[in-house]
């Protein structure tokens, strides 16, 4: 072999060496990332009666003040100062980390949706969010950001993106007296179907709760789905979110017919996941369930 030939070929190796480890490292590197879009687990872990009044919308966990007990929405929960002025309706709620309980609220008519805020004080406030341009009506949930900072929130039907607001009442840009705005969204991979309530298990990652009655999105009907962020939300910029189908939420009942998926709720202190199912026909007073599930 000419000298030029072999000293071309000792470039050429040398190149695909060096190539090979560039690739070595960038996989070394790539875990964090492939482990952040990795679906996690839910096992069945239990279950306790949902009264249909008071524990059929929606569920949180209360960490501020301490030992404070478990949080529930339902028809008979909205206070009549509100449901006299046309907030008839309050969704799947959340709570910040320092104890900020957030209810959200919507009426049948009207361009407004309502996020009541109650402080560690005890002390309530509200906060209205004037529909922007396409904007559905609902506001089946909320869902805080572990920074505390910022709020997520869904609309109903087949959505690809999840809205996001500045947490009433903890964010400093937020005031009772001025209009809520939306400060950025969550650009979703697929569609999404008739989400009923979502928490963040860390501040990249939501678990919802779909109330899908047709499975043609997933495969599967009323599924837990999880959805990773690009990064946590800041209000700066949009966001995209992997969403991923886990699991079809238990559906079980003495009755036969449809089934709602509710409200969800992540508790960081106990890793447990709660999700409210309400039974179909007579047996939304007997069997509805809110229930349990634990990591693996």
């Amino acid at each position: 072999m000419p000298r030029d030939v072999r000293q071309r070929c000792r470039t050429y190796l040398s190149g695909v060496a060096a190539l090979a480890l560039a690739a070595a490292a960038a996989l070394a590197a790539a875990p964090s990332a492939t482990a952040a879009a990795t679906a996690d687990t839910w096992t069945e872990a239990g279950s306790d009666r949902a009264d249909p009044l008071t524990e059929s919308q929606g569920l949180a966990s209360v960490e501020v003040p301490a030992n404070s007990p478990n949080r529930y929405t339902g028809i008979g929960t909205v206070p009549l100062s509100l449901s006299t002025r046309g907030w008839n309706h309050v969704g799947d709620p959340d709570a910040s980390y320092d104890g900020h309980y957030i209810e959200p609220y919507q009426r049948d008519d009207g361009g407004a949706k309502m996020y009541r805020v109650q402080a560690p004080d005890g002390t309530w406030s509200e906060y209205v969010h004037t529909l922007d341009a396409g904007e559905a009506l609902n506001n089946s949930w909320a869902a805080v950001s572990p920074d505390g900072q910022w709020m997520l929130s869904g609309e109903w039907g087949t959505m690809d993106r999840l809205l996001v607001f500045p947490t009433p009442g903890v964010n400093p840009a937020t005031s009772p007296s001025a209009d809520l705005p939306q400060a950025a969204t969550v650009r979703l991979d697929r569609p999404v179907r008739d989400v009923q309530g979502c928490d963040f298990v860390t501040a990249t990652r939501l678990l919802c709760s779909s109330d899908d009655p047709a499975g043609t999105l997933f495969g599967v009907t009323k599924p837990l789905l999880q959805v990773d962020l690009s990064a946590a939300p800041t209000g700066a910029a949009d966001v995209t979110g992997r969403v991923t189908a886990l699991r079809q939420l238990p559906l079980r009942s003495g009755c036969s017919g449809s089934f709602e998926a509710e409200g969800i709720d992540y508790d960081r202190r106990t890793g447990t996941l709660r999700v409210i199912v309400v039974s179909p026909g007579f047996c939304v007073l007997t069997d509805s369930k809110t229930y349990r599930f634990t990591r693996g």
